[in-house]
């Protein structure tokens, strides 16, 4: 051991220290004091976007998700800094994950594009959870809302998860996204019934539900002289919740009055003549 010292003069270990382990031991310090203030502004910066968001009113797993990236974003930035004054070629670095990125990227295309449609539903809201709507071939109350599928509960209580890409791109009908709604009935009566008792009695039956609303006023008109029937319009408006069962009790009371003032409704028939051919 006392010969190996002495291989080593005090300037050459003096003349080390100066040159590799001074400037060494300033570089970690750096690198950890870059760390350290690093993490300090990104928690600045993630408290300072919360609270913007919070005053945006935006989904909470939207905001949970993307408070997520932002931090991963900039704590990339921070580690990329570190090491850069611990001298490592973060050059390389950039380029390697730059293209891990892009083949991951090339990979998952269709859970990205999920993805951006989850972020553009949450942003933008064309409907909510307990929304009635109609979007990708399927209708059903929202039950949630994510960032790569949508559930939906049909009326029969069918569970459905739909991929968010299928719905963004697709026309959206949202049922509940009014208070109020029309319902649009058509009602027959034959050529032989009388066209004016018809539309009375079915201005009456309007007339007495209550869960019609006055305004805007209900339409009830005749709308074609079809093949076997003079077809009226039945148009009234109603809260959005009342909207089937106006339109079932109404179906009802039309076919009971109806009967009860002998005024027909046509229903389909086929007349079948048979002709006697002499000699068979």
């Amino acid at each position: 051991m006392e010969e190996t010292l002495s291989l080593f003069s005090a300037s050459d270990i003096e003349r080390y220290i100066n040159d590799y382990a001074i400037p060494w031991a300033i570089n970690i310090a750096m690198a950890i004091a870059i760390y350290v203030i690093g993490r300090l502004i990104v928690g600045g910066l993630l408290s300072v976007f919360r609270k913007i968001m919070a005053k945006s009113k935006y989904d909470n797993m939207l905001v949970d998700f993307l408070e997520s990236i932002l931090s991963a974003i900039l704590m990339l930035f921070v580690i990329v800094a570190s090491l850069d004054q611990l001298g490592v070629d973060t050059t390389s670095l950039v380029a390697i994950l730059g293209a891990a990125g892009l083949a991951i990227g090339l990979s998952l295309q269709d859970s990205l594009k999920n993805f951006a449609a989850g972020v553009m539903l949450l942003v933008f809201k064309p409907f909510k959870a307990g929304d009635f709507v109609e979007a990708a071939g399927t209708a059903g109350s929202i039950g949630k809302i994510g960032i790569f599928t949508t559930t939906m509960n049909t009326p029969d209580n069918k569970e459905i998860i739909v991929p968010n890409g299928k719905i963004y791109s697709d026309n959206i009908t949202n049922y509940s996204a009014r208070d109020t709604r029309r319902v649009d009935m058509v009602v027959g009566i034959g050529y032989d019934a009388d066209l004016l008792k018809a539309k009375r009695i079915l201005q009456e039956l309007v007339a007495e539900d209550e869960r019609i609303l006055p305004d805007p006023a209900p339409k009830i008109a005749v709308s074609e002289l079809a093949d076997s029937s003079v077809n009226f319009i039945v148009r009234p408006w109603v809260n959005s919740a009342d909207f089937w069962g106006v339109k079932f009790d109404f179906t009802e009371k039309v076919k009971l009055r109806f009967d009860e003032e002998g005024i027909s409704i046509p229903f389909p028939q086929m007349d079948v003549h048979l002709h006697k051919v002499e000699g068979e």
